[in-house]
């Protein structure tokens, strides 16, 4: 069996070093059916959802309950999470049938500070505590001075962010069947 693979970005910009990290996550996870989640939302509005669910907010809730595992990547905007992200989850919350409901999930970041997006895992991490997927502890991957952590073809220059990548997503594979 192939397993699906659900990609989520918090960066929308299609050259962001997050849609990288991504795209190698993808790649360490080895053979699977990757989906790119879309994260062009509207902004939550109740009356938006009183005149009934956006098709788009519940393709994607519709994509993580199919997912056979998840991995997000998250940029660091002042100190947090996106707030494309954040969107994103505060109106899959709104939608039938808990899809996060224990799916593996893991979360890896890029950012141009020294520290590659602690905080915004941090925050992610907190955000979907309420949601109760299997999040996996780590290893943390936390891509410092994003700009310049990428080669020509979109790989990562530094082998031991590289190993730290491989490690999480073939753990996240192996979650799958746990």
């Amino acid at each position: 069996m192939t397993p699906t693979l659900l990609g989520l970005c918090g960066a929308l910009r299609a050259a962001s070093t997050n849609r990288l990290l991504m795209h190698e996550a993808v790649r360490a996870f080895g053979e699977c059916s990757f989906v790119d989640g879309n994260l062009r939302l509207p902004l939550y509005d109740g009356d938006l959802e009183a005149a009934g669910m956006p098709p788009e907010v519940q393709t994607l809730a519709d994509q993580i309950a199919k997912a056979d595992a998840i991995v997000i990547a998250t940029p660091e905007y002042n100190k947090n999470l996106s707030g494309v992200l954040k969107n994103a989850l505060d109106w899959v919350s709104r939608t039938k049938g808990a899809p996060w409901r224990d799916k593996p999930v893991a979360i890896v970041s890029a950012a141009a500070g020294r520290a590659g997006g602690e905080r915004s895992q941090f925050s992610l991490r907190h955000c979907l505590i309420p949601f109760r997927p299997r999040l996996l502890p780590g290893p943390e991957v936390f891509i410092a001075n994003s700009g310049a952590a990428f080669d020509e073809q979109g790989q990562l220059k530094d082998e031991r962010s590289a190993k730290g990548l491989t490690e999480l997503m073939q753990l996240l594979r192996a979650e799958i069947t746990r």
